[in-house]
């Protein structure tokens, strides 16, 4: 049982030396941090690179409709309305353009230590079979962004965020949105196993990887209450299975057990059961979870309603991470006057405040990752409660993310 702080561990400084790297406790009695395991700070404060590698149009509307894809749901219609040529051209300029070296710059330069990239399993082509339909092209994009991470000192978490088959409906976020999910199969099972055992090698061996840490198996798969014996299948089968081949993996290219991945699941919190319960170990795993008040309806949908309860909130441990969060509100009052934003500069401070309120809450645990650095745009206007970038730009989110606990009103 880990009795300090996992992340302490490994909040990342790429040129740290072992002799200097702050030591941490585990099942694995007198391992010290090795180059995965970096100090530096004692929580993870970070941003999603979200619709970089998996474009979700509702959020990028303007850079959707540029490449052609306007009407369409989702990476698999563009490709498909477009065709394969047409469609990686493109996806190409998407790629080059929507996170920069100048957008990593920035991002270390406001406090943030951590980015969270989340990709689909078909950015390892030969994984995608015929008849499936997306954009190929994407790997080399990936090692230049994550070698610019490493280069800037930003701990990187990479996140299988669709996987074979779509783990959960009617998401753009997988790529691919169905009707009724097809991850939970034997067969895309063990493609995601591939694809999972290949990003470890490719970590372990690839300098530009040197600074990814943690690697997600699965982003948000369905929930128990709505597909229980799919559920129940991923927990008891894929969560044990894909930590083994990860390990396994790891073993055969002689990785140190102090320089093991983080193997990140969602969290128990997210209603797909315990992710710990059926493990071979436990030693370096970690724990996502998405907190979105916006979709609390027990929350009274307030300005103080909603500081309340951010205030008396407490999500885990250490071992846990908010992989993803918003300054969103409950879609029937974002407009109204209390929360509107547009054209409502004098709203700023109280959502400073709701962005402080979270950090503070968020940082009982192991830190947290904000959805999402970067948007183009939402709903016709600069929505910068779900883009922190832009926030930033609007004063909402501060340039220091170290400095919640003067801001915070809890």
């Amino acid at each position: 049982m880990l009795s300090k702080s996992v992340v302490t561990a490994i909040v990342a400084l790429a040129t740290a030396q072992v002799a200097n790297c702050i030591p941490f406790e585990s099942s694995t009695e007198g391992i010290r941090a090795s180059k995965r395991w970096l100090p530096g700070a004692n929580k993870v404060r970070g941003v999603n690179l979200g619709s970089q590698f998996i474009i979700e149009p509702w959020m990028a509307n303007d850079e959707w409709g540029s490449m052609g894809c306007g009407n369409l749901n989702d990476e698999w219609q563009c490709v498909q309305s477009l065709g394969q040529s047409k469609a990686d051209a493109a996806f190409k300029k998407h790629w080059d353009t929507w996170t920069t070296q100048a957008d990593i710059s920035q991002i270390k330069s406001l406090g943030l230590n951590t980015v969270r990239i989340p990709v689909g399993f078909w950015i390892r082509e030969d994984l995608v079979q015929q008849g499936e339909f997306y954009p190929r092209g994407g790997l080399e994009y990936l090692d230049r962004l994550v070698g610019w991470c490493a280069d800037a000192g930003l701990y990187v978490i990479m996140d299988l965020h669709g996987g074979p088959g779509a783990q959960t409906p009617h998401q753009q976020f997988t790529g691919h949105g169905v009707d009724y999910p097809g991850f939970y199969t034997k067969d895309n099972y063990e493609r995601a196993y591939k694809f999972l055992e290949w990003m470890a090698e490719r970590i372990h061996t690839n300098n530009s990887y040197r600074n990814v840490g943690a690697l997600e198996i699965i982003n948000e798969p369905v929930h128990a209450g709505d597909y229980s014996s799919l559920a129940a299948d991923m927990i008891a089968n894929y969560y044990p299975t894909a930590w083994t081949r990860i390990r396994n993996r790891e073993d055969k290219l002689g990785v140190a057990k102090n320089n093991r991945l983080h193997i990140q699941m969602m969290d128990k919190s997210w209603g797909s059961g315990d992710p710990k319960s059926h493990l071979p170990d436990t030693t370096f795993a970690l724990y996502d979870d998405h907190r979105y008040y916006k979709w609390d309806t027990t929350v009274a949908t307030t300005k103080d309603g909603y500081i309340s309860a951010v205030c008396k909130d407490n999500r885990g441990g250490s071992d846990l991470i908010v992989g993803e969060w918003s300054l969103s509100v409950a879609d029937s009052v974002q407009f109204n006057d209390e929360f509107q934003i547009k054209n409502r500069p004098d709203q700023v401070d109280w959502y400073k405040k709701f962005w402080a309120a979270q950090v503070q809450t968020f940082e009982k645990s192991g830190g947290w990752v904000f959805w999402s650095w970067k948007c183009n745009w939402i709903g016709g206007m600069d929505e910068w409660r779900w883009c922190y970038k832009s926030a930033v730009a609007a004063g909402a989110i501060p340039k220091d993310a170290g400095s919640a606990a003067s801001l915070s009103p809890c």
